[in-house]
């Protein structure tokens, strides 16, 4: 019996008693549904699952089974894990690559003058930014504001996918090179290929220049609104307001 084989068994052996227990009217020990989930779906030993698979029913479940999240080499800088934000059912959700250190040190997506930029945009939306959802791919700060490595974003991009499987959203938007690499195909180029519609997990995806790119470059918010004007019209929103310089 090889080792997957052993924990599976073990595994039936503790169902089986929690089940004996409820059945003689003994107590047996709370179990969260995660852990229910966990329970009934077999141990996952090759890392974590992804989108509908993972074991959690809410956003909150899943944010919990993460919070102390060790599985690749940013686990152990960060000072907070930065999950998302925003309304559990919104039907737009925000995408950006990684938090910056404002993000680390309050544990919150897009707080920094990126993130006031974009709560401008959403507002510019005629859509409030607790009415959207806003995370990244990759839940963990990069030292030195690095890009994040492929193997960080392999590890957390179930995250995310599990994110999305909960919220289903009518539309994401990609900020940035990363985040658009990430959800679209490794040979995305932001200035080539930004403004069109993709794909990703069923849902319809606009990717976009990141907030921190218009703060350089002013001139790219024109572009960033005609591609949010696409995202309104898909949406059904109506008299957009012109971007604010």
């Amino acid at each position: 019996m090889n080792v997957r084989e052993e924990v599976m068994d073990l595994v039936g052996q503790i169902k089986r008693q929690l089940r004996n227990s409820q059945e003689i009217g003994l107590d047996a020990p709370f179990l969260s549904t995660a852990r229910l989930h966990y329970l009934e779906g077999g141990p996952q030993l090759d890392g974590a699952p992804s989108g509908e698979d993972f074991p959690c029913n809410s956003l909150k479940e899943l944010e919990d089974f993460i919070s102390n999240c060790g599985r690749c080499k940013l686990g152990t800088e960060r000072k907070n894990i930065v999950f998302g934000e925003g309304r559990a059912e919104a039907r737009l959700v925000f995408v950006g690559e990684a938090p910056g250190m404002e993000e680390d040190l309050t544990g919150r997506p897009f707080v920094g003058q990126a993130g006031k930029l974009l709560t401008d945009i959403i507002k510019a939306m005629g859509l409030t930014r607790d009415g959207v959802y806003i995370c990244n791919v990759v839940k963990c700060h990069p030292p030195h504001n690095r890009d994040p490595e492929p193997d960080e974003i392999g590890t957390c991009l179930p995250f995310l996918e599990a994110q999305i499987s909960l919220i289903r959203p009518k539309i994401i938007c990609t900020l940035g090179r990363i985040s658009a690499q990430s959800l679209i195909d490794k040979g995305f180029k932001i200035t080539r290929d930004r403004g069109e519609w993709h794909n990703f997990m069923g849902i319809p995806l606009m990717p976009t220049y990141h907030p921190a790119y218009l703060l350089r470059y002013p001139q790219g918010k024109r572009q960033v609104w005609e591609d949010v004007q696409e995202i309104m019209l898909k949406l059904g929103l109506r008299d957009p307001r012109r971007l604010r310089d």
